[in-house]
């Protein structure tokens, strides 16, 4: 089969309202600082009232990676839901814009598309309140086997787990993967979201992940231990290639159980965290699609991230191409 696809991405397909806040705020409106928090809509029509000066983009964690991805070169293609509004139209005419292949036919009736109202505070942390809408009708019928297929690696956002409906297209999925040979790579996405589907997860990596991505908290959570060089021990016996991101520390890669440690890349001022753990994975799945070596796709995931924290949101302002010779100028 011809991988004319690098990577296909299923996800929740999320219009994001970023604004700045503090502290007192988040306290105000009883917000838990840093975290990613499930909402109704009624809150999501609260909080929206409350920010100032919002700014408004296409987002989603997957998305957010799919976008990355294309800015790099790859040719991608993202499965999410939304409702034939005007959030929806919104969301489909910018990864079209992006020459991001996205087919999935848009709901006509029931929720509106999904929001994520973002509250970033002075020292960049974002605290996430998402409304999912829409984007939990995603449904088998909504799996594309042809992209699939087609693609050399299926992305999957572990914040999908949450809905039935979305659970039961994310393992129509796996098994299409499965029988095209397409490798199959999650993201933990948030420690909260490990907690409550912990052992649905190391399932989920024991039996069907080829590719691993996670961040420090989201491992220890996984594997319920305080020391990472256990969480990664254990990890190593259970996924072939795994990319765990530390923040400033930067981050650990392991390719069939040799693990490297990746430095970080010095920022002078962080202005939003937002993203940087899917502009990670957008450059350590281009690498893998370049057949970069392990500790190249982690240096090249490395500069996605740190060049997304340095401006507002998750979408890059500028072309992360550079960054490809930087990695090859390194070696």
């Amino acid at each position: 089969m011809v991988r004319d696809l690098d990577v296909i991405a299923i996800g929740n397909a999320i219009v994001d309202m970023i604004a700045s806040s503090d502290d007192a705020f988040l306290r105000q409106v009883n917000i838990q600082k840093g975290a990613m928090e499930l909402i109704d809509s009624e809150r999501a029509r609260f909080l929206e009232e409350e920010m100032v000066a919002p700014v408004v983009t296409c987002g989603g964690s997957a998305a957010n990676t799919i976008v990355g991805l294309s800015n790099l070169g790859a040719k991608c293609g993202f499965i999410g839901k939304v409702k034939d509004d005007r959030a929806g139209k919104q969301f489909k005419r910018s990864m079209e814009g992006l020459n991001i292949i996205f087919e999935t036919p848009p709901n006509t009736e029931g929720e509106p598309t999904a929001k994520c109202l973002v509250f970033v505070t002075p020292d960049a942390q974002r605290s996430m309140n998402t409304f999912l809408g829409a984007s939990t009708e995603l449904r088998p019928s909504d799996i594309s086997k042809d992209l699939i297929g087609h693609s050399k690696i299926l992305y999957l956002e572990g914040y999908l787990w949450d809905p039935p409906n979305a659970k039961k297209a994310f393992l129509e999925a796996i098994n299409i993967a499965k029988a095209t040979d397409t490798k199959v790579a999650l993201s933990l996405s948030d420690a909260f979201c490990v907690d409550r589907y912990r052992s649905e997860f190391l399932d989920l990596v024991r039996m069907h992940v080829d590719i691993l991505f996670g961040n420090e908290t989201e491992l220890l959570s996984l594997y319920q231990t305080k020391n990472l060089n256990e969480a990664t021990g254990l990890v190593q016996d259970d996924c072939e290639i795994v990319a765990v991101t530390r923040d400033s520390r930067g981050s650990i890669v392991i390719e069939n159980r040799r693990a490297f440690e990746i430095a970080a890349t010095k920022i002078d001022t962080v202005i939003d965290t937002t993203g940087a753990g899917d502009l990670y994975a957008s450059g350590f799945l281009y690498g893998m699609t370049r057949d970069m070596d392990i500790r190249q796709c982690g240096r090249l995931g490395g500069l996605a991230a740190s060049s997304i924290i340095t401006q507002f949101g998750a979408r890059p302002e500028k072309s992360l191409m550079p960054l490809i010779d930087r990695v090859a100028a390194s070696n």
